[in-house]
């Protein structure tokens, strides 16, 4: 190569300079989505006790964007279910389920809301998936509070690269539609 200068060619009005960055608008609304869920508990049993260590400074899920917890479906969009779920509750999970606004994304920790666990008798729901959707599940009699953890960090990574239109389409409205949720 010879000893002349390379010229570089300067870049086009309005895409360089502090503050430029280029991504798109999926990425951004993922990424906000993904870092600022907030939980909403429906703890029935030993579970429910190893979210609330999930949730206390030694694990501190606040330092995932999760540290509001709601206990109004409608302020809410990560549903986390723990624990047994009897066939009585069902609907009044489907409810709580039915009141969050779109985008919801559910959880299902621990053996009980997963399968119904050890307690394979009549009156227990044998897994929440059928009366709502569930996004991520999480195994153990009870997690550990690390479990729960890497739960919503697989529902994080779940979140962040889902389309802003996933919801809107037909795929979705048909998963929906065999649950009979409108």
């Amino acid at each position: 190569m010879s000893d002349s200068k390379i010229k570089m060619v300067d870049p086009p009005e309005g895409v360089s300079g502090e503050g430029f960055f280029a991504t798109s608008l999926n990425d951004v609304v993922g990424l906000a989505r993904a870092n600022s869920l907030w939980p909403l508990p429906f703890a029935t049993s030993c579970c429910g006790i190893e979210f609330m260590a999930t949730m206390a400074s030694h694990y501190d899920l606040a330092r995932f964007g999760s540290e509001r917890v709601s206990f109004s479906p409608r302020q809410a969009d990560m549903l986390l279910v723990m624990g047994t779920i009897s066939k009585k509750m069902g609907p009044i999970l489907r409810q709580v389920y039915e009141q969050m606004a779109e985008p919801r994304w559910v959880i299902a920790v621990g053996a009980c809301a997963s399968s119904g666990g050890v307690f394979d008798t009549y009156s227990v729901l044998q897994g929440i998936d059928k009366v709502i959707p569930v996004d991520v599940y999480v195994p153990g009699c009870p997690p550990r509070p690390e479990q729960i953890v890497d739960g919503v960090m697989r529902l994080q990574e779940l979140v962040r690269s889902e389309s802003v239109r996933r919801r809107s389409s037909p795929e979705y409205q048909e998963l929906l539609a065999s649950y009979n949720i409108k």
